[in-house]
């Protein structure tokens, strides 16, 4: 499906084309107006599976204690504080996030979890990452890719950051792949969630954009075609939740 104006004039915002040099800037707002029931959304949008999305993402990553991992669009940090479990107190991690009121609640619950020496919060635009080359073990990007302006260019930014032999794994709604989920799915992501969104956030107009979003983000062989066109070797992915969500993976080598 197109992702852009191959003129590179305009950009999707959920079903809404604006400037792209406007897109960061209106996904920032998007996330600042959420960040506070950030989490408690979550759980209620997903009833609490979300958890188990994440705990599948974290079991893959390929940790051992001692090595570095970087959380792209990390937000409120659930995949950072699973592999700071993983790489120990002798390993890294870096949680960042273009949103720095996201990243703010991120770098509050790390430090409620007890991590502290071994973890860094950046801001960063997963398009650019700061970061030096071959600098990390295992990248991850949950639920993020979708709200990046230009994905390609963020792929091949995180592909410069990995060590080779090293992994990156795209946790991202997807394309519903079990017959009859997909009318069930659209009702409850157009109705349901904006209705939420308006009563346990006060902001039914960033859930909309949240479903909308979803549906302009790459199916599963689109993403898998992209992250091989960035570079990734043995370049897979596997359908969660009759692929409202997949995991894509690959290597650098």
């Amino acid at each position: 499906m197109p992702l852009m104006d191959k003129r590179g004039e305009t950009v999707d915002f959920g079903y809404e084309k604006v400037p792209r040099h406007e897109k960061a800037a209106r996904v920032r707002d998007v996330f600042a107006s959420v960040a506070g029931k950030y989490d408690v959304m979550n759980d209620l949008m997903s009833f609490g599976v979300h958890r188990l999305w994440k705990q599948f993402t974290l079991s893959v990553t390929g940790l051992r204690p001692g090595m570095c991992a970087l959380d792209v669009a990390g937000g409120t940090g659930d995949l950072a504080i699973g592999m700071l479990r993983q790489v120990g107190k002798q390993g890294r991690v870096t949680l960042s996030d273009i949103n720095e009121a996201m990243l703010e609640r991120g770098r509050d619950r790390l430090l409620d979890a007890g991590f502290v020496g071994n973890v860094e919060c950046v801001v960063a635009d997963a398009e650019r990452l700061p970061f030096e080359t071959d600098a990390f073990d295992c990248v991850t990007i949950g639920f993020g890719l979708r709200n990046v302006t230009d994905k390609d260019a963020a792929l091949r930014s995180m592909y410069r950051v990995v060590k080779p032999g090293g992994q990156l794994l795209v946790l991202e709604f997807s394309t519903p792949t079990l017959p009859g989920l997909k009318p069930v799915y659209d009702a409850y992501s157009f109705h349901v969630l904006p209705l939420l969104g308006r009563v346990v956030a006060g902001d039914e107009a960033s859930y909309r954009y949240l479903a909308e979003s979803i549906r302009r983000h790459p199916d599963q062989e689109t993403l898998l075609a992209m992250l091989k066109d960035a570079g990734f070797a043995q370049a897979r992915y596997h359908n969660l939740s009759g692929g409202i969500v997949a995991l894509h993976r690959g290597y650098k080598v």
